[in-house]
């Protein structure tokens, strides 16, 4: 599909489409009085793999284009997701209500139109509305005046897109035969800025990119990318560090190493990259290459560069297409006057702990990328530690569109520590986090928790929603000040018992405040309650537990049996 025949087809499914003639160009009284604002999302991108956040990748991998939104605008160091999963996160933006609350717990999250909060409001006020790329949210984005949307995770290469028409909502799909799905998003947006959007009004725009969630898949011309350079690694992506985790990671004396995590190298015999990039990628590996002829660690190191590579090329591409975004608004004179939103439905585990994927409640999972510019108001180079959670982020929005924030909605705007650079008060000194998929996909265990600026406290309950399929609880606390990449796991050490305590009752009031009171999952929340206290019984339960997970799971693999959905009970 190209770019001339979008405006056919929009007109053929009943949308009025702008003449770039009739169009005026310039700043209109709507515009002046409220900016535009241009939401992104991209899926998996980790903050830390974002240069201006000075990682271990900034050199190696710069991001130019987001930095220039951290340079002229704001960076956020403690955004926080409240469910590190695709659909929750979009969600919790979407309705700026936790996941207990708008009932997208997981994978089969979905929100019904006339629940689409941010579409509506944003109508509400004037914008003319439109959500491109992944949406991941199965019902119709009918709330949004345009949509034009990936079917489920979508195709990186020749992706259909389903859009508004006569037939029923998922089969009128057009499709982009030759390009690569960053592209194409970018392509869909610029076209609707161009030719579809009413410029008698301001705009409100999701532009969500699916790179670089995995399987990752880069456009061909960026295959040459970073051939040659050895991605600097992890310090804990070797398995060295004997105090971090718990029975609940580790099991009883470590028996549950191969089974919790999925891996980089070889740890999870179930499903590790290891396994899985050398058949997908074999230009990333040697010609003659055998993981049996190579050691754990070159096995490792091998597939850790597959994995890094592929990530940071899909990076790239989103890069280089933001460009594109900010040359066309300051060719029609529209950066200045557009609050420039760019984040990432989660974090991502990048090869820390051997672990692939996100779901972790881990630094690297859990912390989301936000960056933000509008120089009306927002200051430049502001760096920002107060905590907000991707709940906060449609009241922040609707707060720079003018309005007021609904009473269903949870989260509340930091609009006024944009401006100001200063925290409330009264803001918030936590942020609430909750994984619901026991044991899906990637092999991690259940488990909610608090996060403060200086610590978390993970308590991994492990069970699925019918209180089944259990794995070994346990407790998590990581000093983030001395600890920032959490190598130990402090909870046991006796001179923090009282501040074990009072989070554990930090945690119980937030769990009020944020209304997860168990009601959804009885069952579920009756384990949580058994092993709150995690008294002696609670501790010799818990190795009772590895122990029987431990011969479940090695009984499963010899029948052959990898892939369990858990998290609704169907085992």
């Amino acid at each position: 599909m190209t770019y001339s025949t979008l405006p056919k087809l929009c007109i053929r499914l009943g949308y009025v489409v702008v003449a770039l003639a009739t169009c005026n160009l310039g700043t209109t009284k709507s515009e002046a009085q409220t900016p535009n604002i241009l939401y992104i999302m991209a899926d998996d991108h980790a903050a830390h793999a974002i240069s201006a956040y000075g990682s271990r990748l900034a050199q190696v991998a710069p991001t130019p284009n987001i930095d220039r939104l951290a340079t002229e605008g704001a960076i956020f160091r403690n955004a926080f997701c409240t469910n590190s999963i695709c659909s929750p996160s979009r969600a919790c933006v979407l309705t700026g209500q936790y996941c207990h609350t708008n009932g997208a717990f997981d994978l089969d999250g979905r929100i019904e139109p006339g629940k689409q909060m941010l579409a509506l409001e944003m109508r509400r006020a004037g914008y003319h509305t439109a959500m491109i790329g992944k949406w991941h949210l199965k019902e119709e984005p009918a709330d949004f005046e345009y949509y034009c949307v990936l079917p489920g995770q979508g195709a990186y290469h020749n992706p259909e897109f389903r859009v508004r028409g006569e037939k029923p909502w998922g089969q009128n799909l057009v499709k982009y035969d030759g390009q690569h799905v960053t592209d194409a998003i970018t392509d869909i947006s610029l076209q609707w800025l161009r030719q579809g959007w009413d410029r008698s009004r301001p705009f409100f725009l999701m532009h969500h990119f699916k790179a670089p969630h995995d399987y990752f898949d880069n456009a061909p011309r960026y295959e040459d990318y970073l051939r040659a350079v050895s991605i600097p690694e992890p310090e804990t992506l070797w398995t060295s560090h004997p105090l971090f985790g718990s029975i609940a990671t580790r099991g009883d004396n470590d028996e549950l190493i191969g089974h919790i995590g999925t891996s980089i190298g070889g740890r999870n015999p179930r499903r590790s990259y290891l396994a899985d990039l050398p058949k997908m990628y074999p230009a990333e590996f040697p010609q003659d290459y055998d993981a049996k002829n190579l050691t754990d660690e070159e096995n490792t190191r091998l597939a850790y560069n597959a994995y890094l590579k592929k990530f940071l090329r899909c990076v790239k591409g989103i890069d280089d297409n933001l460009g594109r975004l900010w040359t066309f608004l300051e060719s029609v004179g529209q950066l200045d006057n557009t609050l420039i939103i760019y984040t990432a439905d989660q974090g991502f585990m990048l090869g820390e702990h051997d672990y692939q994927d996100k779901r972790w409640m881990y630094e690297e999972s859990q912390r989301m990328p936000l960056l933000m510019r509008y120089p009306k108001s927002v200051p430049a180079g502001l760096d920002v530690d107060a905590i907000v959670e991707n709940v906060d982020f449609g009241p922040t929005m609707l707060d720079f569109a003018g309005l007021k924030t609904p009473a269903t909605v949870q989260g509340k705007s930091f609009k006024s520590i944009l401006e100001s650079g200063k925290e409330p008060t009264d803001w918030k000194k936590e942020a609430y986090y909750r994984y619901w998929m026991h044991m899906a996909h990637h092999d991690n265990p259940a488990h909610l928790g608090i996060r403060t600026k200086t610590h978390k406290l993970i308590y991994y309950y492990g069970c699925n929603y019918d209180g089944g399929y259990q794995t070994p609880p346990a407790w998590e606390l990581y000093d983030l000040a001395s600890d920032p990449f959490e190598t130990r796991n402090i909870v046991d050490e006796p001179q923090h018992s009282k501040l074990v305590s009072e989070l554990k009752a930090r945690l119980a009031q937030l769990r009020i405040d944020v209304g997860d009171d168990g009601s959804h999952f009885p069952d579920c929340e009756a384990i949580v309650q058994q092993f709150w206290d995690y008294d002696e019984m609670d501790r010799a339960a818990a190795v009772a537990l590895s122990h029987a997970y431990r011969a479940r799971r090695e009984a499963e693999l010899s029948a052959g049996k990898k892939n369990i959905r858990t998290w609704r009970g169907t085992e």
